[in-house]
């Protein structure tokens, strides 16, 4: 359990795989309630505690549902919420498996993408800033080495929205910041997850650090972000991509 006597509450989008699972495992492993976003039904065979009832079935791409289950999170949260990880993200590919540019993405798939991985973080925080403000907060939006490069697989749609989710991050920090909120952003390289593409190795031949990020190194970053040890950091991007980035 935390220090304090109430149980810290962890909302996180994107809960179905990867950097997902591996922050629900590291803040279940801290004691905190984590209620997990996804489109999926909540799995039978899911590897950590919390169940079914901290499950919220959510489509991120529809605007609608979005807003329709800020009711729902704020009864469930009970007036305070800890933290709001921002980490569901998409990134839609050619037919032959190729990278979408900005000729060939349709305006459909433009559309689509940005619902998931940035205007839901706007529906979310906005609708939810009442209990993260009770609770003296943190929000963490998963961006994306992606969001600062053409990258050779992330698709335009992709790219765009996680820099437009950087953008979004400063100005939430200035404008939750008054309340109490910190608002920060992670940046991840290439991690070992099952959406890897082939060829990815040939960058991390590249990297200063020479090898694949885990997912649990990512989610410490998230955990960091999210507590008492950053309670001076706000409005900032940390790179978690083995010097991708330098």
């Amino acid at each position: 359990m935390p220090s304090n006597d109430r149980q810290k509450t962890m909302l996180l989008t994107g809960a179905s795989r990867g950097i997902g699972h591996a922050t629900v495992r590291k803040f279940n492993q801290e004691r905190w309630r984590v209620i997990t976003c996804s489109r999926h039904a909540f799995p039978d065979a899911c590897p950590w505690g919390g169940g079914e009832e901290n499950h919220v079935q959510i489509d991120l791409a529809d605007p609608a549902d979005t807003i329709n289950a800020v009711g729902l999170i704020q009864e469930m949260v009970g007036g305070k919420l800890d933290a709001l990880v921002n980490n569901a993200g998409m990134s839609p590919k050619a037919p032959d498996g190729g990278r979408l540019n900005t000729i060939d993405t349709d305006l459909m798939t433009w559309g689509h993408v940005f619902h998931v991985n940035f205007f839901s973080s706007v529906v979310l925080a906005r609708g939810l800033i009442d209990e993260l403000a009770a609770a003296k907060g943190a929000v963490v939006n998963v961006t994306s080495i992606a969001g600062s490069r053409v990258h050779p697989f992330a698709g335009a749609a992709y790219a765009t929205s996680k820099a437009a989710l950087k953008a979004l991050t400063r100005e939430m920090a200035h404008d939750f910041g008054p309340l109490g909120v910190r608002v920060n952003a992670i940046a991840p390289g290439e991690i070992g997850t099952s959406i890897l593409s082939p060829g990815t190795d040939k960058i991390v031949e590249g990297l200063p650090l020479r090898r694949l990020g885990q997912p649990s190194e990512v989610a410490d970053v998230i955990y960091f972000l999210c507590t008492d040890a950053s309670s001076y950091v706000t409005g900032t991007e940390i790179e978690v991509n083995a010097g991708q980035h330098v």
